[in-house]
């Protein structure tokens, strides 16, 4: 962690504080990382890429994320893994959701 020392108008400062309180518990640092990090995602597209994919026996019935395509249980699908860059797909969080691609779709995406 480092200290930083520059001076913010007050206008600036009571943004920040409103922001901090309404999305982030108050937590003034963390508003201004989601602030450095939303700009970034718009100047470069910098967020969440695809760094690779890693294998997962599916368990139940699930539809892959991409094309929708239903599989069953034992088939296997691919959970993406990802990590900080740039690229014009870049995701500006990683998602939420349980993301699992067919062979196909991961396919296409290694060749895209």
């Amino acid at each position: 962690m480092h200290r930083l020392n520059f001076t913010l108008d007050d206008a600036t400062v009571r943004l920040l504080e409103k922001l901090a309180r309404t999305y982030y518990h108050g937590n003034k640092s963390q508003t201004v990382r989601a602030a450095l990090e939303s700009l970034a995602a718009h100047i470069g597209h910098e967020g969440w890429v695809i760094a690779g994919y890693t294998p997962v026996e599916v368990h139940g019935d699930v539809a892959c994320h991409t094309c929708g395509e239903e599989h069953h249980e034992g088939e296997v699908l691919y959970r993406p893994v990802f990590e900080r860059g740039e690229s014009p797909r870049a995701l500006p969080r990683i998602p939420a959701e349980v993301w699992l691609d067919c062979p196909r779709c991961v396919e296409q995406q290694l060749q895209a």
